[in-house]
C-alpha cells in the first residue's frame, strides 16, 4: 500500500523542480510558442540537473528512481506553468520500454541520452483507423533477410520534429499461427521512407503533432526492441510486443495525470491569487462562497487525483503491472476531470480577464481537454473499469 506521506527525498525533489519551474514560468513557455520553437533551455537544464532521467537505471546515467519520481517532475513543472510534454513520451514511455526490454546494446545506445536530455524519442501507436482499438493496427513489419521492412501510418505523434528516433508500434506475422502480433521498432528520424506531416492543431503548445508515413522503411534486425532475445523481465523481440506495449502505456497514463494535475494547480493558483485581490462590493471576491467554494472543490478534486496517481506510480514501480493498469487508468480519468474543472473555474473566476493574454488562462481551456482525450478517452477508461474491475459484460 502506498504511503500517504511523501518521503523526504520526494519532498526535496518536488521543491527543487518547483524552483526550476518558477525560474522559467508561463511567460517562458508563451514566448517559445510565439517564436515557434521548443523549450530547449528548460529541457537542457532539467536534463543537466538529472530530472529528465530520474526514472531510468543508474548504470545508464539515470537517477535510479521510478515513475513516482518522474511524475513529481512533470507535475511541479506544470504547476509552475512550464510543463514539458515530452517527459511523457521520451523518458516515461520510450525510456521505460527500452530499460525493461531492450538489448544491452539498445540500452547503452539510448538510455544515457534520454536521461540527460541530449537525445529524445517519440512514440507512434495511434493510426487513422485504429485509435483505442490497438488490435486494428495496420502498420506491419516483414522480414527481408536480416532486415525489417516497416510500412504504415501513424497520427497524433508528439515531438517527432525534435526526436532522434520514434518508437513505432507495428505488427509482425507469427510464423507458427499466421496471426499478427504487436512489436516495437526504433525508427531513426533520417530513415529512408520515413516522412512526417505536421497536423494543424488549435492546441497552443510548443510540442507539435504529426502524421507519420512509413513506406517500406528498411531497418536493421536490431531495430526490434529486445532483438528476439529473452530477458528476466519477460521475453524480448517478437514474443514480447504486448508486454512491452503495456510497460509503456501504464507510465503514459500516470504521466498524463501528472501533466493534468500540474496544469490544474497552475490555473487554480492564478484564480486564488486573483480572488484574494480583486475587490467588488467593498470586499475581495474570494470572500463570497460562490467564488470560494468552487475553487475549494477544484483543489479537493486535484488532491484526490494526485493520491490515485501516487498509488498508480507506486504499484507500477513495485512491479505490479495488473494493479498499476487499473490505478493508472483511474488516475488519468480523475486527473483529466479535475484539470478541466479547475481550468474552467479559474477562467470563470477571472471573468473577462480569464480570456486575456495577460493572465494566460485562455489557452488552457483547449489544453485541459487533452487529458480527457489522450492517450485514451474517459469513455474507454469507464469501459475498462466496468469490465475489468466490476466484472460487468464487455461492451466492445
Amino acid at each position: 500500500m502506498t504511503t500517504l506521506i511523501e518521503s523526504e527525498e520526494h519532498k526535496a525533489l518536488r521543491s527543487a523542480v518547483a524552483a526550476l519551474g518558477r525560474r522559467y514560468g508561463r511567460d517562458y513557455v508563451t514566448r517559445t510558442i510565439a517564436e515557434g520553437r521548443h523549450p530547449t533551455e528548460l529541457w537542457a537544464e532539467a536534463g543537466k540537473l538529472g530530472y529528465l532521467g530520474v526514472n531510468l537505471p543508474e548504470e545508464y546515467g539515470g537517477g535510479g528512481g521510478g515513475i513516482a519520481e518522474l511524475s513529481i517532475v512533470l507535475e511541479e513543472l506544470g504547476a509552475a506553468g512550464s510543463p514539458l510534454l515530452m517527459l511523457v513520451v521520451s523518458p516515461a514511455i520510450c525510456g521505460t520500454v527500452i530499460s525493461r526490454f531492450g538489448t544491452e546494446e539498445q540500452k547503452r545506445t539510448w538510455l544515457p541520452g534520454l536521461a540527460d536530455g541530449t537525445r529524445t524519442m517519440a512514440f507512434g501507436i495511434t493510426e487513422p483507423d485504429a485509435g483505442s482499438n490497438s488490435h486494428r493496427l495496420t502498420t506491419t513489419a516483414r522480414r527481408d533477410g536480416a532486415d525489417w521492412l516497416l510500412t504504415g501510418r501513424k497520427v497524433f505523434v508528439s515531438g517527432v520534429d525534435q526526436a532522434d528516433a520514434t518508437l513505432v508500434v507495428g505488427r509482425t506475422e507469427d510464423a507458427r499461427t499466421g496471426t499478427l502480433k504487436p512489436c516495437l521498432f526504433i525508427v531513426p528520424r533520417d530513415a529512408e521512407g520515413f516522412s512526417r506531416h505536421r497536423i494543424d492543431m488549435e492546441l497552443n503548445a510548443a510540442e507539435k503533432q504529426f502524421e507519420l508515413f512509413l513506406d517500406d522503411v528498411r531497418l536493421p534486425g536490431d531495430a526490434l526492441v529486445g532483438g528476439g532475445t529473452s530477458h528476466a523481465s519477460g521475453s524480448g523481440g517478437e514474443d514480447a510486443g504486448l508486454l512491452q506495449l503495456f510497460a509503456g502505456l501504464n507510465p503514459e497514463r500516470v504521466m498524463t495525470a501528472a501533466f493534468a494535475i500540474g496544469m490544474g494547480r497552475f490555473a487554480l493558483a492564478r484564480a486564488v491569487e486573483y480572488a484574494r485581490d480583486r475587490t467588488v462590493w467593498k470586499a475581495p471576491i474570494g470572500t463570497h462562497q460562490a467564488i470560494a467554494h468552487p475553487l475549494a472543490q477544484a483543489h479537493i478534486d486535484l488532491e484526490l487525483a494526485r493520491l490515485m496517481m501516487q498509488k498508480a506510480a507506486h504499484l507500477y514501480d513495485a512491479g505490479d503491472d495488473a494493479g498499476a493498469g487499473e490505478a493508472a487508468n483511474m488516475a488519468k480519468y480523475a486527473a483529466g476531470e479535475a484539470c478541466v474543472k479547475a481550468v474552467d473555474q479559474a477562467v470563470h473566476t477571472l471573468g473577462g480577464n480569464g480570456l486575456t493574454r495577460e493572465f494566460g488562462l485562455a489557452p488552457l481551456i483547449t489544453a485541459a481537454r487533452v487529458a480527457r482525450i489522450a492517450p485514451v478517452s474517459r469513455e474507454m477508461i469507464l469501459n475498462y473499469v466496468s469490465h475489468q474491475t466490476l466484472g460487468l459484460p464487455k461492451s466492445y
